[in-house]
Parts: structure tokens; sequence; C-alpha cells
């Protein structure tokens, strides 16, 4: 998610080793009937799957829709603690493949409790992947709820490339300020992968990951549009103390006043609202000149 919930300078190579062996098949669990739901986009598709009653718990990051906040949280998605999630005797323990510590999940483990991690892939086929793999460990069939509220938004991004692609237009995602230098969206990340769906060039493409970005490198890449999660606007002080900002207003972007605002983790988060979010953008990026 990545997420607005990211700690974005914190890197999370300390966890590499352990996604890759302790990700698990989307496979059915024995008992789902009590589910600590860690991470926003999961906890969007429980409920997109009708399987809210199922939830005891969620993390600090699971904020839509509005209602889940009723239960209780176990906190952060990367910092979780085995008292806290045991405390709520979760059947299963389901989250996003950042979560951790691998501590913790593994004492979980060890005290009966399933545990999975769910995959991610930034892209429209990797959302559609995702709520598969989540129905899948409920054992639900989620296969007309796909194709009824899904599959034609898939469809309309897919027909914005064909039969041949628009012209892209150039754009740098910007996730919130930090001492003062703006976070950016470089490959790998799920603001890359946004501007991927929404048929954009990803002008911070030639690094990986989020990271602070000077005035000067931002004006160099030259920008069309300039996006922007409402928290890190929200954090700057508002739209024009931030479009007031040197490093906006030394592009094209801000010089023509296209600074796109965007709810983060409707954008970020990878799940089904994502899909609506990268098409409401690239309408956006096609019709503003």
């Amino acid at each position: 998610m990545d997420r607005p919930r990211h700690r974005f300078l914190r890197r999370v190579a300390p966890l590499a080793c352990c996604l890759a062996t302790c990700a698990m098949p989307c496979e059915g669990v024995a008992d789902s009937s009590r589910i600590a739901s860690v991470g926003g986009s999961l906890t969007e598709i429980l409920y997109f799957l009708g399987a809210e009653k199922r939830i005891v718990a969620i993390d600090s990051t699971s904020n839509y829709p509005e209602r889940a906040a009723r239960f209780p949280s176990v906190g952060y998605v990367r910092a979780l603690s085995a008292e806290g999630l045991l405390s709520l005797h979760p059947t299963l323990v389901l989250g996003e493949h950042d979560m951790g510590p691998l501590e913790a999940l593994t004492a979980v483990r060890r005290a009966g409790v399933s545990v999975v991690r769910v995959a991610e892939t930034h892209s429209a086929a990797g959302i559609v992947a995702k709520v598969r793999c989540v129905a899948s460990i409920l054992r639900l069939d989620a296969e007309s709820l796909i194709a009824r509220q899904l599959a034609p938004v898939v469809q309309q991004l897919a027909r914005l490339r064909e039969p041949a692609p628009v012209a892209k237009k150039s754009v740098a995602f910007l996730l919130q300020l930090q001492d003062g230098a703006p976070i950016g969206a470089g490959r790998g990340t799920s603001g890359h992968g946004l501007l991927n769906m929404a048929v954009a060039r990803n002008v911070l493409a030639d690094f990986e990951g989020w990271k602070p970005v000077s005035a000067e490198a931002l004006a160099r890449r030259a920008p069309d549009f300039i996006v922007v999660t409402k928290r890190g606007v929200d954090l700057a002080g508002g739209v024009e103390r931030l479009s007031a900002r040197h490093f906006v207003r030394a592009t094209p972007a801000g010089q023509s006043h296209r600074l796109v605002v965007v709810d983060g983790m409707e954008a970020l988060g990878f799940g089904p609202r994502t899909l609506q979010a990268a098409l409401r953008l690239a309408r956006r990026l096609q019709t503003e000149d």
C-alpha cells in the first residue's frame, strides 16, 4: 500500500528473505471463521466478497469501508505482535505481502493459527488475482462477482491501449513530503503500477522504490502532470501551498496547474477500488490538455 501506510524510507530488505518462504499458496484453510485482516486491500476484498462477518480484527491501514473501524486493531501491518493477534482468538491471520515481523507470525503459527500472506502484483490482472486468491483461501466462489464488478473495468483499462496505445502523458507520482522533499514513486512501486494502468509514463521510473526527489531532478524530468495523495496535500498545508512549492512550480505540470489529488489507499492499495481509480486517472490525463 505500497500505500499511505508505507514508511517508504524504511527499507524492507530484512524481510525480503522471508517473503518467499512464508508466502502461502491460494488454497483453502481449514477454518476461516475468525479472520484477523492485516492489510487495507484485504479488508476491502473481504467486504467485496461479503465475508465481513468473519472479521474479528483489522490493522491500522484498513480504513475502507468506514464501518470496518468497529473492529479492534492489531496495529501496523509490519509491526504486529503475536500477543496482540492471539488475544483476539483468530482462526486465520490473513495478511498482505509485507506483513510482519516474521518472529510474530512464527509464534502465531506455533499457537495453531493459520497464517497466510497474499502476494501482490501492481496491475489490473494482479488485483483480480488477489481477489481470487482471497476467495480461494475462504473457499468462496467469486467468479460471478468478478465478472459483474471487476471484469468490465479491466476491459475498459485494456481498451485504452487498443487498437493503438494513446499518447502517454508524462507523470510524476508523489506520496508526500519528507523533510521538505517530495517522495516520488520509482519503478516497482504501487505508484508506478497505478500510472502504468492509467497508460501514463512515469518520469521517475529511472530509479527503484520510493525515494526523495530534488526540485532540480523533478524539473529535469518535466512531468506534464503531478499526481499526489490527499494525505500528502494535507501534510503540505493544502493544494495552494503545495502548488507554490518550487519543485512543483519548476515543472510543466505546476506551470499549467495540473496537480491531480488522489485518495492514497484507493489509488495505491491495489484492492478492487484501485481499478476505478486508475480508470478515472486515465480519463483525466487524456481529457485535460
